[in-house]
């Protein structure tokens, strides 16, 4: 046993860095007289017989410098041996010591570097342990990223080993940004959380701290919502969140997280990995493994797609939109008036991350305005703002307000679409005080058809419902859903979904027979990946949370499946009479010179919809303005003429008579 190997005085300040210098000051010869030699002499310990490096640590490990513990709680963690303890308190030395830089090159001149070489701990430290090279290969320290073999290419004994800096600044008790990764909640808005949520992530942290290596995935469409669940579970459990961006977005200018070293910055941070992904339907997605680490691990996600780890799918928590009391709480919070966090919190069923995101968008709002306190209009102006590129890539939206005098029906239809306005306001409490069977699976989502020929107004009612109900409504874009690649219409129909109903807003699928079709006997394999879109479909939206209205010409076109789940399917016929002069009456204005017996024959021989009457009333109100003068009947006449020639009809007689 050499004269290093037997430490008789318990370990001091700086000890394991001392015994690594000490072994390299062994190498030295006698006569050197550089200045890295005077450094490395002056460092060495004191020496006699006795107890062997090894067992001081095991027995004295309490009378260790604070300097040193938390490398020995790592090597404790890590089951590391006292030949690695010494390597990664050399090669963690040399990143912060400008001394010990040069004396490990001053050692290894003219090939060497100021990191020390495989070649230059195997000698250094042969006489703490054997096959030290091994070692240091194969050991705890090499296989979880402790150490890291750098200079690929070069002979092994020439290949400089390195510790991250990041975990050489946590070895020193600091943070340090890990590449790729995102400490606590840095860049993410603020985003206050409801009582209910935080007790039920304190229940999710006692779960994870229940046994090792377990996994909780997180979902929500909300990031900044998760991420803030997220650190409330990792602080249930003493730690703080470590976000890793795994799939990283084209463009992004990010990298991919480096995982190779990790585990030891996890535990010497007491950091808790956090993981995010973007699955879409029918995608799963796999934690990546990090050796050495068997704590709990968070994975977040939004509502579809699977996340396995060690072989199977992980437990998962959905985060909860908060019930309306724990809402006004939130909207109370974010615009402090309590009476519009009444009213909000009543009417809008939003999630914690959105109301916290349209309060920071109404403030703007109202900064921009110049007013002091925030009103109602700055909270549906928000809405229309920050919706994120997975709703508008995929909708358009629809912004024209729909007054009540606009939407020209019949009585019948009327009620029908103040009835389907009731159902939407009171989705939420709609199932209170009822029975099981009602209460089990209730979703608060609201699903309608409106079916009629073109131009009744199918579009213009879903706008009236939005303007009545306060919401955004998007229409959406077929042709940016479908895909002829397999799985990615699906994928689109669910990020578009999950936003929608994230956003609070009333999703329109006009045309919906294209998407929500009857299915087809199979009879080649594209008719099967159909009705797998179908079905998938089928399924979603009678989970889906918001408002969707679909419109079609045709009921008969659609699945009686599909039918079964919706709320209410509303006939928008073709306007009678009655109705046909009422829409002649709101589309001219005040700016005509048409009298009664005019609009009566026009109500009664031109039995068109009122997207034609529209039309038509426009090209008159050209031909009046180029003359500066009101609309007359003559005017509408020509209109009319171009609208029959679009349908291929004649115009009625009686019309062409009275022209």
């Amino acid at each position: 046993m050499s004269e290093f190997a037997g430490i008789v005085e318990p370990l001091t300040a700086g000890d394991l860095y001392s015994c690594a210098l000490g072994a390299l000051a062994a190498l030295l010869p006698a006569d050197t007289r550089a200045p890295e030699a005077m450094f490395l002499r002056q460092q060495t310990v004191s020496r006699g017989p006795g107890l062997p490096l090894e067992q001081l640590l095991r027995r004295n490990r309490h009378l260790a410098h604070p300097a040193d513990a938390a490398l020995l709680e790592l090597g404790d963690a890590l089951n590391l041996g006292p030949v690695e303890l010494l390597a990664v308190a050399l090669a963690a030395a040399v990143e912060t010591d400008l001394m010990c830089g040069r004396a490990v090159a001053h050692l290894q001149a003219p090939l060497g570097g100021s990191r020390p070489s495989l070649g230059l701990l195997a000698s250094a430290l042969a006489q703490v342990g054997e096959h030290v090279t091994e070692c240091l290969l194969t050991g705890p320290a090499a296989e979880s990223g402790l150490l890291q073999l750098l200079n690929e290419g070069m002979p092994l004994s020439e290949r400089a080993v390195a510790v991250p800096v990041p975990v050489c600044l946590a070895l020193n008790g600091r943070d340090a940004a890990w590449p790729g990764a995102a400490l606590d909640l840095q860049g993410v808005p603020e985003t206050p959380l409801p009582l209910s949520i935080l007790r039920e992530a304190e229940r999710q942290a006692r779960g994870l701290g229940a046994r090792s290596q377990s996994v909780l995935v997180i979902r929500s469409v909300n990031a900044a919502e998760a991420r803030t669940a997220a650190h409330a579970i990792a602080a249930a459990a003493g730690q703080r969140p470590l976000f890793l961006e795994i799939e990283q977005s084209p463009g992004s200018g990010k990298t991919a997280p480096a995982l190779n070293g990790l585990a030891p910055f996890l535990l010497l941070r007491r950091l808790m990995p956090a993981f995010c992904f973007h699955p879409g339907p029918g995608e799963w997605r796999t934690l990546p493994a990090l050796p050495y680490y068997s704590g709990a691990t968070l994975a977040l996600c939004g509502v579809e797609g699977s996340i396995e780890s060690h072989g199977e799918t992980a437990a998962s928590w959905r985060i909860p939109v908060p019930p309306r009391a724990e809402r006004r709480e939130l909207w109370q919070v974010a615009l402090a008036d309590d009476s519009l966090a009444a009213h909000l919190a009543a009417d809008y069923r939003h999630g914690s991350g959105r109301i916290a995101q349209l309060g920071r968008l109404t403030h703007q709002r109202r900064m921009l305005d110049g007013r002091q306190e925030p009103v109602l209009q700055d909270v549906a102006d928000a809405a229309w703002t920050g919706q994120g590129s997975g709703l508008e890539a995929l909708a358009q939206p629809l912004a024209d307000r729909i007054p009540d005098e606009a939407l020209v029906v019949g009585a019948a239809l009327r009620e029908e679409l103040s009835r389907l306005l009731l159902r939407c306001r009171r989705r939420e409490s709609l199932i209170e005080g009822l029975g099981a069977s009602a209460t089990a699976r209730y979703h608060p989502g609201v699903r309608a058809l409106f079916t009629g020929p073109s131009g009744t107004g199918k579009t213009l009612a879903a706008g009236w419902l939005a303007t009545q109900l306060g919401l955004p409504v998007y229409r959406v874009d077929l042709a940016a859903v479908t895909s002829k690649y397999i799985g990615e219409t699906e994928k689109n129909l669910a990020q578009l979904l999950s936003r929608a109903e994230e956003s609070g807003v009333l999703l329109l699928f006009d045309e919906a027979d294209s998407l929500f079709g009857k299915r087809t006997e199979v009879r080649e394999s594209n008719d099967r990946f159909a009705n797998a879109q179908t079905n998938y479909l089928l399924q979603r939206i009678e989970t889906f949370d918001g408002i969707a209205l679909l419109t079609s010409n045709s009921r008969a076109r659609f699945d009686p499946a599909f039918c079964r789940r919706l709320d209410m399917i509303l006939e928008f016929p073709l306007p009678g009479p009655e109705e046909r002069r009422l829409l002649w009456l709101s589309h001219l204005g005040d700016r005509h010179r048409l009298v009664n017996k005019d609009l009566n024959l026009l109500a009664a021989a031109a039995d068109i919809a009122g997207g034609h009457i529209r039309n038509a009333v426009l090209t008159a109100a050209v031909l009046a303005q180029v003359q500066s003068r009101l609309i007359e009947y003559q005017d509408v006449l020509t209109g009319l003429l171009d609208e029959y020639r679009k349908l291929g009809r004649q115009l009625p007689p009686e019309l062409r008579r009275n022209s």
